[in-house]
């Protein structure tokens, strides 16, 4: 193994670089499911809103057997 210190900072850019594009994969993902998680919080209030609706007590309506 090398250990000259030239080798060792070509190691330490290496690993660097390597870091940096993992960091930028990650960071993508994110914001993906970031992205995926909004549109789901929106599907959930919607859905809310329609079930408030549908469960909403009806008034001044004769049944329908009157």
């Amino acid at each position: 193994m090398d250990t000259t210190p030239e080798s060792r900072l070509v190691d330490l850019e290496v690993r660097y670089t390597h870091l940096e594009r993992q960091l930028a994969e990650l960071s993508e993902v994110v914001f993906v499911q970031q992205r995926a998680i909004d549109g789901l919080i929106q599907q959930l209030k919607a859905t809310r809103a329609e079930l408030v609706q549908v469960s909403a007590p009806m008034t001044n309506e004769k049944p329908p057997h009157y």
